[in-house]
């Protein structure tokens, strides 16, 4: 999906994922100490907020300009100043280096996914990590919901492969999301990636 696409899907409702931030980002970053962060994908700035809510100076980048206005009207509303940045990662450069880098359900082919989180793990400083989660394959046969388009879709081995010359790689693997739906509830397949630059 393209920008204008996003664009029309975030109109569509008031929040399409929610205010609150995605439960593997809470598990995997609330250890640490805060810093700087980069939430790649933002969308409507859920995790750039509860981001900022923990201490971090965070900045979200997305390339749909009606998310990010969502979220700055979330973020005037909890009370948090996030930096907002419209671009569109397949072609932007990060301007600094990072204590935490998120990527989280950034839909892109195999080809653009290596360039883009090639250069985004460049950004992490010393010391710092980099999360990245999305929907794994698997999903499409095993899971719940997600892109039904298996060419953006990819599993833990994969990005923790295209990682591993840059970060030093803590976790790979598939992880479950239960996901409430109007039949009850049923669970997606993510695949969660984290790595630390040493």
């Amino acid at each position: 999906m393209d920008a204008e696409a996003w664009d029309s899907r975030y109109r569509g409702s008031e929040l399409v994922w929610g205010a609150g931030p995605n439960r593997f980002l809470v598990e995997e970053v609330s250890n640490l100490e805060p810093g700087t962060a980069l939430d790649v994908a933002c969308g409507e700035g859920r995790n750039a907020i509860w981001l900022a809510e923990q201490g971090w100076q965070v900045v979200g980048l997305d390339f749909s300009a009606v998310g990010l206005d969502k979220a700055r009207r979330l973020a005037v509303a909890r009370g948090v100043a996030v930096e907002w940045v419209e671009g569109d990662v397949v072609a932007w450069e990060p301007p600094a280096r990072y204590d935490l880098v998120v990527v989280l359900y950034l839909q892109l082919p195999a080809d653009l996914r290596r360039q883009v989180l090639g250069r985004i793990a460049g950004s992490v400083a010393a010391g710092g990590t980099m999360l990245v989660v999305g929907h794994d394959r698997s999903n499409l046969a095993c899971g719940y919901g997600g892109p039904q388009d298996p060419a953006v879709l990819f599993g833990p081995k994969d990005v923790a492969e295209e990682l591993a010359g840059v970060l030093e790689i803590e976790r790979a693997e598939q992880v479950r999301r239960v996901v409430t739906t109007p039949d009850g509830e049923a669970v997606a397949i993510d695949a969660l990636v984290r790595g630390r630059r040493s």
